[in-house]
């Protein structure tokens, strides 16, 4: 047994729960599956692998989240006016708050850490 929750091949691993729909749709019908890492006390923190079908929805990051994408390609709109494209090799911090859209061009995959902190702590 190990102290450290891992999960093998997680830019390949096949196993994964189906997470539905991706709420709040303006366009096409994505849908996301993944596979918990690690839950902690009250669901927090959270890590673990997403992976999302084709469509565009709006999205409010609830609490500090850094992501690794390693496939597929998606474009991240803040209501800022910022644009961030992912494909492969990206890793992006969104901080609690962070509030836009999101267009997933290729399904994409990545690995997730969603913290503690929420927007205004």
């Amino acid at each position: 047994m190990t102290s450290a929750p891992h999960l093998h091949d997680a830019s390949t691993r096949a196993d994964l729960v189906d997470w539905g729909v991706q709420p709040d749709a303006i366009a096409g019908a994505s849908r996301s599956s993944g596979k918990l890492v690690h839950k902690g006390p009250g669901n927090r923190p959270e890590i673990g692998i997403w992976v999302c079908t084709p469509g565009r929805w709006r999205l409010s990051i609830p609490r500090d989240e850094f992501c690794h994408f390693v496939a597929g390609s998606a474009t991240y709109r803040a209501d800022n006016g910022e644009v961030i494209d992912v494909t492969p090799g990206t890793a992006v911090f969104f901080p609690a708050g962070w509030v836009g859209e999101c267009e997933v061009h290729e399904t994409m995959r990545n690995t997730y850490y969603l913290t503690d902190r929420e927007a205004g702590e």
